[in-house]
């Protein structure tokens, strides 16, 4: 059993405090981010470590939900230029547990989490989000849905508040002409 130092004590005390507060959100964005529960958490467990890891370049009582963000999103494309890199590749246990447990194509989810987001976003509204280029998404994702600021949304990604300005504007716009037909059908014009 090892014994924690005082400084590793406040250390967690802080971080517990600061960073911790922040959690459901960081897991929001990285499910918008991945489209996936199980992806998303990992991104939340690389983010929390990093953030744990580097906590002592955090400025103490400065803004910790950028701070975090900015380390998920970087994680996020550090992980997306590894997987792109590599070779597609299959799991044959995976596949073969799959074949021998293969269910009916009606399946209920009991994800409470899927089940929410789903309703808060009509299906044709995530799928429109997911055809945008990453850059644009992201920051729809943060400005229009999760309600932050240019300055934040900046902060976060740390580009320019005007490339925050021309990505969400130029995002919108491919939002709008994948979702005029989805708007006239339901009466907007």
């Amino acid at each position: 059993m090892q014994i924690l130092s005082e400084f590793e004590k406040k250390k967690q005390v802080d971080f517990k405090n600061e960073i911790l507060p922040h959690l459901d959100s960081l897991y929001n964005f990285a499910l918008r981010l991945t489209n996936d529960h199980h992806e998303s958490e990992d991104l939340i467990q690389d983010t929390l470590v990093k953030a744990y890891r580097f906590f002592d370049s955090y400025e103490k009582g400065t803004y910790a939900k950028a701070w975090l963000f900015r380390i998920l999103k970087n994680s996020f494309i550090n992980r997306y230029r590894k997987a792109s890199k590599s070779p597609d590749q299959v799991d044959y246990d995976e596949i073969a547990s799959f074949y021998e447990t293969i269910r009916s194509e009606q399946s209920d989810t009991t994800d409470y989490q899927e089940i929410l987001f789903r309703e808060q976003l009509g299906d044709e509204v995530s799928l429109a989000l997911k055809k945008l280029p990453e850059d644009f998404r992201t920051v729809v994702v943060l400005c229009d849905i999760d309600g932050f600021t240019y300055e934040e949304t900046a902060n976060m990604l740390d580009v320019p508040i005007g490339t925050i300005r021309s990505r969400l504007h130029r995002g919108r716009s491919l939002l709008r002409s994948i979702l005029q037909d989805y708007a006239m059908k339901r009466g907007y014009s």
